[in-house]
């Protein structure tokens, strides 16, 4: 039987990689710290594969596909930016238990699309390469990506049962897996909008508080509108974090960290998912 050991949130601003480790400033450096946190965690946790749930930026499926929610079963590379030391071939697969996920969801109210040959990008990406396959232990990483960045959206709490879903399966499974969810996404940043580079703390922390708390109910109560007005469009990706919250119902957890500077286009929060009470 398989076992979620652990969960995480953190961010995918690909303008922080684009700077080599060696050439960033201090502030940066700490935030490089806090990923060198989350890949520790994982190897830390044993983990056995970890699936990381992104966002599609308008660059996967265009406006021919919007998938409300995805799971890549096959062939995985990327991400298909080029960021200064990272790879962009073959992210191995756990294609066994992908294909369990979405078996065991389409027999239980889930009807996931599927990719057999997906190019990430950095939402997924990045995670995988800097988190997850550092660690020996981790022998595959399962994209899943959520309509949270393209209209239409996926319901928050849809997302959130989502992550229950994947739960439900991973438990299911005959294999003997240790599994880590990854929520990837930024908080509050305005993409393309006028208040790009805008950052608002205080809904930053409101949502890190919910993942800390194990408490979803207040991002359910968020509509759209509100989250767009208070976060930008960039804060419709929380259901990426909704889903790994899904994956750990009502489990507390642990702040990472939290960062924004002007340069930086979102608020940067992580934190960690305690499988355990």
């Amino acid at each position: 039987m398989g076992k979620i050991v652990g969960g995480f949130v953190l961010p995918h601003e690909p303008g922080l990689f684009f700077t080599p480790r060696e050439s960033a400033k201090p502030q940066l450096l700490e935030v490089h710290a806090a990923y060198d946190r989350v890949r520790d965690r994982i190897g830390e946790l044993e983990a056995t594969t970890v699936v990381v749930v992104g966002a599609d930026h308008y660059v996967l499926f265009g406006p021919q596909c919007l998938p409300s929610f995805l799971i890549g079963l096959g062939d995985v590379t990327g991400p298909y930016e080029r960021f200064p030391g990272v790879p962009q071939d073959e992210i191995p697969n756990n294609r066994e238990l992908a294909r369990h996920i979405l078996e065991h969801g389409r027999a239980n109210g889930f009807d996931w699309a599927a990719s057999k040959s997906l190019r990430v990008d950095h939402s997924v990406g990045l995670p995988a390469r800097i988190c997850a396959l550092p660690n020996a232990t981790v022998k595959g990483v399962i994209p899943v990506y959520l309509a949270s960045g393209v209209e239409p959206l996926i319901p928050i709490r849809r997302a959130y049962d989502l992550g229950g879903a994947i739960r439900a399966a991973v438990e299911a499974a005959d294999a003997d897996e240790r599994v880590v969810v990854i929520g990837s996404g930024g908080i509050s940043h305005w993409v393309g909008m006028p208040r790009m580079g805008d950052h608002n703390e205080g809904f930053d922390r409101m949502v890190l508080d919910c993942v800390v708390r194990g408490d979803p109910e207040p991002l359910f109560a968020l509509s759209d509108a509100e989250i767009i007005e208070q976060a930008g469009n960039g804060g419709l990706e929380i259901r990426n974090l909704a889903c790994a919250m899904g994956a750990l119902p009502g489990r507390s957890g642990a702040l990472i960290a939290y960062h924004n500077e002007p340069d930086w286009v979102a608020g940067l929060g992580f934190a960690e998912i305690h499988a355990a009470a």
